[in-house]
């Protein structure tokens, strides 16, 4: 099963997107996890993003595009996958579309997932990672111990650069300049399903596997 996942920063879909893989047995993946890994390798390709995801801005399609395709053709996905964050757009869609339709694949379904500003504020906002597990946590919705110290391993917590309420306020404005018209793109195609995101997790776990049919 082939799905994309779209919502706004903060919309719960990466935290969705991991329970619904380990209930499907399919492969999340996050081109935002693939980018951090390769600023955190000092990568070519990680320099290259760096300063555009500092800044929440979309890193170019031609990257995204070659890095989701090598991605999408590894052995884990035969089964099926859940994209998480791509596309953002329209070219993004209408080339994963050609990329699919080459392999003989396509998209099912996209869920989208909705929230207002404020929720999105308060969970990014709140959002810290530790640096040594990488653990998260968020000092609103699931605060640590310490707000400073990871309760698992005792590593310090860190603010995503990405997570700051400017960028995030930017990229909330690029979504809606970017992303938001793959809404009727994808229910043009009769694969859009919509879900609260403002739900809790397990609740809207139940609530797309119910979607799914599954």
């Amino acid at each position: 099963m082939n799905l994309i996942f779209l919502g706004s920063p903060g919309s719960g879909k990466g935290t969705l997107a991991k329970l619904l893989s380990s209930a499907l047995g399919v492969p999340h993946i996050s081109p935002g996890d693939i980018l951090r890994e390769e600023v955190k390798q000092n990568s070519e390709l990680g320099h290259m993003a760096l300063p555009i995801m500092k800044k929440g801005d979309l890193v170019p399609d031609e990257i995204i595009l070659k890095m989701m395709k090598k991605r999408i053709t590894q052995a884990d996905c035969l089964g099926g996958f859940i994209l998480d964050g791509f596309p953002r757009n329209r070219a993004q869609a209408i080339g994963l579309d050609e990329m699919l339709s080459g392999l003989d694949r396509s998209v099912i379904w996209t869920l989208q997932f909705e929230v207002s500003d404020e929720c999105a504020l308060k969970r990014l906002g709140g959002r810290r990672i530790c640096s040594v597990c990488g653990a998260d946590f968020n000092l609103f919705t699931k605060p640590p111990k310490n707000s400073d110290i990871c309760d698992i391993c005792g590593g310090k917590l860190l603010q995503r650069a990405d997570d700051t309420d400017e960028v995030i306020l930017n990229r909330l404005k690029v979504y809606r300049q970017e992303t938001l018209p793959l809404e009727e793109y994808y229910k043009r195609q009769g694969k859009l399903i919509r879900i609260n995101g403002e739900l809790e997790a397990e609740v809207r776990l139940t609530e797309a596997l119910k979607a799914l049919g599954k």
